[in-house]
């Protein structure tokens, strides 16, 4: 009886230890990531570089502004810029003397476009606020009032629209002004940004497009530039119904439930991660399902959250999600403009911490971000994409050898960000990534490895660390760019033969990874 008990506790322990494995074997799988040099996808995409977003045109004239701008054309080379407030009664634009006739000043405008211009970057041009002087009223939107109430006279509006691109035309030449965008208001979908019904906009945007056209034929114009991919369908109803014309389709999308709020004081609830990217395929469809099919698409805005608050934007999970977003879209958008380069940004204000949850690649003093670093990497990225079964990474190469980009991205779903981000958050270990590259062509190569993730490249953690003082000195400045220098965490000579380059990662929840393999 007492061998039968024996022999029942062993096999039990037996069918226990085997379940279990079934349970854990697959937790502790590991991510493996094959590519072979000789299978082409194609041209890498240069999608995740096309548009790059800032707060306002007159914070564009600050040395601080374009010394960070500078920084971000030397590593990133983005081809255009969007921001709002162009025609804003800060930049001076447009008066009317005694007599009600209007006044064109273009001082601001050409200090600020000479010197785009002068980084190798392209206006993308969105056609707002409203000039108080041709306002139909006194409504404006954040601390520095832009207006936002549809024009007094509609001529008199189509006439500004029609000097402006004049000037340019003038200043800068038709052959260059006819390369850039002409995007008619921002998210006019929203009562805070546009006090006008959607047919007021729609004929805004008729009268706007009419007289960029008038100009030159060539010149690129769009819409409607609206929030959460908003009024697609009835804007190209309407563009179609009354040969309106119509070069590109613009809208914004941000990963986060919430209501407008400019000063960030309500609470943002994370969505799924496949949200926004999901957003861009639906709205691509809808283009698809209309005369428009194959219309250039354009999402002007577009982070984690939409508000220039929200502590997410500084972390090192972000980096990983806008990754795993960028890859998702490729093919289906033509650019996505990210949703600020810097933290110079004012819309509730200027920001009063060092750290405060802003949109910016670069903190206030130019500290680079997590995601700065997400968009270094891609920017180095090869001109000829691999062919790569694995949905969280990009593989290249070029003259000087191979480089692979790769995430794990590990995001909560429906937690509120700022109770949850505010805080210094450890990343989790999770496995192994195999990397197995075949058919390489021999010989001597560099292997440098570079990352994101808790505590590399990571400023907020090294800021949490410091006691998250309310202002930074000069000697914590210093200190918390020397957590952020992009330096190679792993670099090396190897010999690699037929069998290719194979390698492993430890990983942890939203690290991000950057490996070179460069010809020596």
């Amino acid at each position: 009886m007492l061998i039968m008990k024996k022999t029942l506790i062993i096999r039990f322990s037996f069918l226990l230890v085997i379940l279990l494995l079934g349970i854990i074997s697959p937790l502790l799988a590991q991510r493996v990531i094959t590519a072979d040099a000789g299978k082409i996808k194609g041209p890498r995409s240069e999608m995740f570089t096309q548009c790059i977003g800032a707060g306002r045109a007159e914070e564009g004239l600050r040395a601080d502004w374009q010394q960070q701008l500078q920084l971000v054309q030397q590593t990133m080379h983005f081809k255009y810029i969007r921001f709002h407030g162009l025609l804003n009664d800060e930049m001076h634009i447009y008066t009317e003397d005694a007599d009600g006739k209007p006044v064109y000043n273009w001082q601001y405008l050409d200090k600020l476009y000479d010197f785009l211009l002068s980084v190798r970057l392209k206006p993308f041009v969105e056609l707002g606020f409203m000039p108080p002087a041709l306002a139909s009223g006194t409504k404006t939107v954040f601390w520095w009032k832009g207006n936002v109430t549809p024009p007094s006279s509609y001529d008199k509006w189509a006439g500004l629209i029609t000097a402006l691109v004049k000037h340019l035309q003038e200043r800068y030449g038709h052959n260059e002004v006819k390369t850039w965008y002409f995007e008619v208001w921002n998210e006019p979908d929203l009562g805070g940004f546009f006090s006008g019904t959607q047919q007021e906009y729609f004929k805004l945007y008729q009268y706007t497009a009419n007289a960029v056209k008038s100009v030159s034929p060539e010149y690129r114009v769009g819409g409607p530039a609206t929030a959460r991919s908003a009024w697609v369908k009835p804007f190209l109803n309407f563009c179609n119904d009354n040969k309106v014309p119509l070069d590109f389709v613009s809208t914004h999308c941000y990963n986060t439930k919430s209501a407008f709020d400019e000063f960030g004081k309500s609470k943002r609830k994370l969505m799924a991660t496949n949200y926004l990217y999901e957003n861009v395929n639906v709205v691509r469809r809808k283009i698809d399902s209309t005369v428009y099919k194959g219309l250039s698409l354009h999402y002007t805005e577009f982070n984690s959250s939409p508000s220039s608050h929200d502590p997410i934007h500084d972390t090192y999970q972000n980096a990983a999600y806008i990754l795993n977003t960028l890859k998702h879209v490729d093919g289906v958008a033509e650019s996505m403009s990210y949703w600020t380069f810097t933290d110079i940004f004012e819309e509730a204000g200027p920001a009063l911490t060092p750290f405060h949850g802003g949109f910016g690649l670069l903190n206030l003093q130019g500290i680079k971000k997590p995601t700065f670093f997400a968009y270094q990497f891609l920017s180095e990225l090869g001109k000829t994409e691999l062919a790569n079964a694995d949905s969280s990474s990009i593989i290249t190469k070029d003259k000087s050898g191979y480089q692979v980009l790769l995430w794990n991205l590990k995001l909560p779903e429906g937690i509120f960000d700022e109770d949850y981000f505010k805080n210094n958050l450890p990343a989790k270990t999770d496995g192994t990534i195999n990397i197995d590259l075949k058919n390489i062509a021999p010989g001597k190569y560099r292997i440098v490895i570079y990352q994101t993730g808790y505590q590399q490249n990571d400023v907020l953690s090294a800021y949490h660390e410091m006691g998250s003082p309310f202002y930074i000195n000069p000697a914590q400045e210093t200190l918390l760019k020397s957590k952020a220098t992009g330096k190679p965490v792993r670099s090396e000579i190897l010999q690699i033969g037929k069998n290719g380059y194979r390698t492993n990662l430890a990983t942890r929840e939203n690290d991000v990874y950057f490996i070179k393999l460069q010809k020596l």
